[in-house]
């Protein structure tokens, strides 16, 4: 006998009545993105201090700076699966407490483990907001306004990021007790972003008509590699090309760049780093504004260039002990990974059906954060080894040439690049 075929209800997208959505609930939507990537980035300037309290190298900072990234990894794996079936609220609350969690644990930190344990909490809540949040702010966004929508969410996760140091930074320098003072006004912003979730105006997804046993087989399984439909893996590999090595970068000068900077500078103010990394991704976030009506193909290739640039500048300010060579080299790595985010997203936005935008963009950040994870960590252990000058030398030469070759991937593939008319 033959089977029948499931019938399915009407997709519907959450973001179908966005039209009447007001303009300011797309900028709101954005908000839970910013505030728990200032989390993401708040240990940054703190990290001297932990080193000198509890006492460890820097092959070990750079492994509590990937813990994160395991975190964030492992949540990719799900979360853009669970917020497109069962919706983006049920994935952001739940995000927010583990990131209120994480508040906590840093500021009761007393070792390593609990570092790690605090990394690894926001690595997962980043994970969610990254597939949930940023669908989200697409979703209220709708259709018609769907180029601010991936300008809105890339800049939000970016500027939260440079947030993140620059407050750490100056709160840690201003007022006593600075690693309970940090976490205690992110928690605050925290608890801001979890009001702000409970009135988004996001619709549930639909459901199908055959129940949600049968939906779940159809669909595949819960945990998975994130993926995008058959057709779009062009479109998710040209922005990985760019993102992956620009996020790398901006990983790098979080993770290493305080000690850099340590160096250079023979201190430990810790609003020096806090004030370049915010710039990094101030610079991340000004340079999406100006190009966003750019083709989407050059704003890769710009991405692209930027960071190979940043590289170039970082050895020369390792090797001639150049404090303004390394401040340029941070602003050239937030523009590539500001370019390199932007198109992306973009060419996700415009490819990818709404019920598979937050596992794609899961796809992107998997792809861009596993390199961000690897290199920086190899880089801190083989500072170890052979001096700081030595592995940031290393570090620099080996993603100089992964930015290149993500360039000509895009100048080879720009026939795959969707343009907006």
């Amino acid at each position: 006998m033959s089977r029948a075929m499931p019938v399915r209800a009407p997709a519907e997208r959450p973001g179908t009545a966005a039209a009447a959505v007001p303009t300011r609930w797309v900028w709101l939507a954005a908000w839970p993105v910013t505030a728990v990537f200032v989390l993401s980035n708040a240990a940054t300037p703190l990290y001297v201090l932990w080193q000198r309290d509890i006492g460890f190298s820097k092959g070990t900072l750079t492994v509590v700076f990937a813990s994160y990234i395991v975190g964030l990894i492992g949540s990719l794996l799900v979360s853009g699966v669970l917020s497109d079936r069962l919706g983006r609220k049920p994935v952001l609350l739940p995000a927010l407490g583990l990131a209120l969690a994480a508040c906590l644990v840093f500021a009761t930190a007393g070792s390593v483990a609990a570092l790690i344990v605090a990394r690894l909490f926001t690595g997962v809540a980043v994970g969610a907001v990254v597939s949930g949040g940023m669908a989200a702010v697409s979703d209220v966004a709708g259709p018609a306004r769907s180029r601010l929508g991936a300008l809105l969410a890339s800049c939000a996760m970016v500027f939260g990021a440079g947030l993140g140091p620059l407050l750490s930074g100056v709160l840690s320098e201003a007022l006593p007790a600075p690693t309970v003072t940090v976490f205690a006004v992110e928690a605050a912003l925290l608890a801001t972003a979890v009001a702000v979730v409970l009135r988004m105006p996001v619709r549930r997804p639909a459901v199908p008509a055959q129940g949600a046993k049968g939906r779940a087989r159809a669909a595949g399984s819960w945990v998975r590699v994130p993926a995008v439909p058959r057709g779009n893996g062009r479109h998710l590999a040209l922005g990985v090309a760019v993102f992956a090595p620009g996020i790398t970068a901006t990983s790098f000068v979080l993770s290493l760049g305080p000690s850099l900077l340590a160096g250079l500078l023979d201190g430990t103010n810790r609003i020096v780093p806090g004030v370049m990394a915010f710039a990094m991704f101030l610079a991340s976030t000004g340079v999406q504004f100006a190009v966003q009506r750019l083709r989407r193909g050059a704003i890769l290739i710009a991405g692209a260039a930027s960071t190979a640039l940043a590289m170039v500048a970082l050895v020369i300010a390792v090797r001639v002990a150049s404090v303004e060579a390394l401040a340029v080299a941070a602003l050239l790595a937030g523009a590539g990974q500001g370019m390199g985010q932007l198109g992306g997203l973009s060419l996700l936005n415009s490819t990818v059906p709404a019920g598979r935008l937050a596992e794609a963009n899961a796809a992107l950040n998997v792809g861009g954060y596993v390199l961000a994870g690897l290199l920086p960590v190899s880089a801190g252990y083989l500072s170890d080894a052979i001096g700081l000058t030595g592995g940031a030398t290393l570090f620099g030469a080996v993603l100089m040439g992964l930015a290149v070759t993500g360039g000509l991937v895009v100048v080879l593939g720009r026939r795959w690049v969707p343009e907006p008319r």
